[in-house]
């Protein structure tokens, strides 16, 4: 049976990411829940050893409910590319390296495509709640484009500035945080967390 959230629960953040704690802080405002992060709590961030989203999803939000006591939100995306099967796909945080640097993923994902003529390319997002007990609720969105060279616009983070959504002109990088946040893959997924576990 699906668990709600009702106004006031005390809810962890599940991520280390500095991007995607400033997207769903702003997701989560109209709620009335109180969030701290996993990091200001001094959680470690566990090893993501699931070969799915919704694997990797699943296990940092039961990591993050389990140590905390309290119910956990995660987040587990990436960025696929048809060109090459799906990668970097559940591994794009591991392209950037240890110092997160997302350029030369960039840069990564560009060489490897070589002269492919394929450049469909997708985000996924799966956002998992997780509560002590070991319950969860996961949900997914997706949001399909193509990937483009060079990066362009100096917003958001990842992968954003060379993924140009189907039907847009902007690629995440250029769009201001509103617009992205509106259709985001990020966003889908929420907008069915929301209406299964959030009481407005």
């Amino acid at each position: 049976m699906t668990r709600t959230i009702p106004p006031g629960t005390k809810l962890v953040l599940a991520s280390h990411n500095p991007g995607k704690l400033r997207e769903i802080l702003d997701m989560l405002a109209p709620f009335g829940v109180t969030v701290v992060s996993a990091a200001a709590l001094g959680l470690p961030e566990p090893e993501e050893t699931e070969d799915s989203f919704a694997g990797n999803a699943k296990l940092k939000a039961l990591a993050a409910a389990r140590a905390s006591g309290l119910p956990a939100l995660s987040d587990d995306s990436g960025f696929c590319v048809a060109a090459l099967d799906g990668a970097p796909g559940v591994v794009s945080a591991l392209w950037a390296g240890l110092g997160k640097d997302f350029a030369p993923a960039m840069a990564r994902v560009h060489r490897e495509m070589a002269d492919s003529t394929d450049d469909r390319a997708w985000f996924i997002s799966v956002l998992c709640l997780a509560w002590p007990d070991g319950h969860t609720e996961c949900f997914e969105g997706r949001v399909d484009g193509t990937a483009v060279w060079p990066p362009r616009g100096a917003h958001g983070f990842g992968y954003d500035p060379m993924f140009l959504p189907d039907g847009a002109a902007l690629t995440y990088g250029e769009m201001d945080q509103r617009e992205k946040h509106a259709t985001s893959h990020r966003a889908r997924a929420f907008a069915l967390l929301v209406k299964a576990c959030f009481a407005r």
